[in-house]
């Protein structure tokens, strides 16, 4: 943090979820603090709009650098503050960010070079030229959760500054130490110059609204619907648009041609994988009767397996849950659907003996859209099971939802699962698959319904960061002095204009509207 904070004395301790201990403490800012950091950025937008793609490209390479001399590190802080496994910290984090630096400072000059429009009207073709020009917005705000604290506000961070912008960042609060090392990664390893990249420590309540208002022309936020909704509103005052990544409750289909192996592998990583604190995972799966005994039987088989703990000696599967209040909300589901007839096959409480925030991977049947763990987003280790007859039933549950991120169908009939997979309202729906392509550069990241707005990754990830200006060029004869729906308005304007776009929707009635100019003084004198 290059800014310097108002001493009012309150800090943030950051805690491991595994052991409730503390980890470290960081100063909290205040709202004059962030305004302070936003001007920061602002000054520092015109340096580092002029440095060029290519200029931009090699700060963010060298943090890359840093970040691979330093993996190790860095997996130990997000499992430390987070809670998910190293392994898990590798493959959906480091791993992520490093490929995403690396491809997109080759592909974006491909992305942002000026593109020409065609233009398809011979009468304006032959005398206009249209380009299109990617300028950057200016300071861009990325507000990030603690589920994915390193990987998710990279994604939005690099392309932003790789696109022109400057960055005040603010990690969750849950997730402060590893938001520090987001830090020193693109400011000690990039090298980034001053109030290029401006990250905050703040509270929701005392860091004020300067995050979602001009000066800031773009807002990134991935979090909670109900926060986004307000941010949103706020944004809405000052029309700053935003690129917003919210809630899920992602359904799983299968039918009854599945290979129940791979169905059952996947539904077993896809609601556990990050102790099942993704936005993208497994909420709820809708699985043909005629198979749905043997799928469950095989789901509990392989869960029962899962070891759960604090990631010490890379020995264990599931860590523990980032925050009480979310372990608070699994047991409040959990609940209240055995309130109202599901059944737990594993799992339902937490394990006895650890005092971190640890619950036991789940499994539910008897369940149905009555209650909260198949309505409500859970964000936690639920995995709730549901038997379905037909095709159609299975369509109408999984759209069932105020949400629509992301879902998947699994079968070996790859015809069979394009036709469902068109039907689900949802961004991203994978076969024989779930969850995994947020990993994929290419792939954009995108929800329907309450889901969210706009989209991260991908080549519209990277266009969500500059706006498109148009620019038109006239390059008529020097003398033309003036074009034909330009004043003065006469009948013989009326009347060439009306044989233009009879000529232009008919062409053989262009040699007529050639002949009458070629001939009529008042056509010509209309025209010119």
């Amino acid at each position: 943090m290059a800014h310097k904070i108002t001493n009012n004395g309150k800090t943030l301790v950051s805690i491991n979820p595994a052991t409730l201990e503390p980890l470290g403490e960081v100063p909290l800012m205040n709202a004059e603090d962030v305004r302070r950091a936003v001007k920061n950025a602002e000054v520092a937008f015109p340096m580092w709009k002029a440095l060029g793609l290519d200029g931009r490209a090699k700060f963010l390479l060298k943090a890359r650098d840093y970040l691979l001399e330093h993996i190790d590190d860095v997996c130990e802080i997000i499992s430390k503050e987070n809670g998910k496994p190293r392994v898990e910290a590798l493959t959906a984090e480091v791993f992520l960010v490093s490929d995403l630096i690396t491809y997109y400072t080759k592909r974006a000059k491909e992305i942002l070079q000026d593109k020409p429009i065609p233009l398809h009207n011979p009468l304006i073709r032959t005398t206009k030229s249209s380009v299109i020009v990617y300028e950057p917005l200016g300071v861009v705000s990325v507000v990030s959760p603690w589920n994915y604290p390193f990987s998710i506000p990279m994604s939005g961070i690099i392309f932003a500054l790789l696109a022109g912008n400057t960055v005040v960042f603010k990690p969750a609060s849950d997730t402060a130490l590893i938001g520090l090392k987001i830090d020193e990664i693109l400011r000690k390893g990039g090298g980034l110059p001053d109030g290029v990249f401006n990250t905050v420590i703040a509270s929701g309540r005392e860091m004020g609204t300067a995050l979602f208002e001009p000066p800031v022309r773009k807002i990134v936020f991935t979090g909670s619907t109900g926060v986004g909704k307000k941010i949103q509103e706020i944004a809405a005052r000052h029309l700053v648009p935003t690129v917003m990544e919210l809630g899920g409750k992602d359904p799983m289909i299968v039918c009854e041609d599945a290979d129940l192996e791979l169905a059952s592998n996947g539904a077993v990583w896809g609601a556990f994988m990050n102790c099942g604190q993704v936005c993208s995972s497994v909420e709820r799966v809708y699985v043909a009767r005629k198979i749905y005994d043997r799928f469950v039987e095989l789901c509990v088989e392989k869960t029962k397996k899962l070891r759960i703990g604090q990631d010490v000696n890379f020995d264990v599967d599931i860590g523990p849950m980032a925050n009480e209040e979310q372990l608070n909300t699994v047991e409040e589901h959990v609940k209240d659907a055995l309130q109202k007839g599901a059944m737990v096959l594993c799992g339902g409480k937490r394990p006895e003996g650890v005092k971190g925030y640890f619950y036991e991977p789940t499994i539910l049947v008897n369940v149905d859209h009555t209650m909260l763990c198949m309505k409500e987003e859970t964000f936690g280790p639920l995995l709730p099971i549901m038997a379905f007859d037909t095709e159609e039933e299975a369509i109408r549950l999984a759209n069932d939802s105020i949400y629509g991120l992301t879902a998947s169908v699994w079968t070996k009939d790859r015809e069979k699962g394009e036709r469902i997979a068109k039907e689900i309202q949802a961004g991203t729906v994978t076969i024989n698959d779930h969850a995994y392509t947020y990993g994929i550069c290419e792939t954009p990241w995108q929800g329907m319904k309450e889901s969210g707005i706009g989209r991260s990754h991908s080549d519209e990830g990277l266009l969500e960061m500059v706006f498109p200006r148009h620019i038109n060029y006239d390059h008529s004869l020097s003398f033309m002095k003036r074009r034909m729906w330009w004043f003065p308005y006469s009948r013989d304007a009326y009347q060439v204009q009306k044989m233009s776009v009879r000529a232009f929707m008919k062409a053989r009635e262009l040699p007529a509207l050639l002949f009458k100019i070629a001939t009529d003084k008042g056509f010509r004198k209309a025209l010119f």
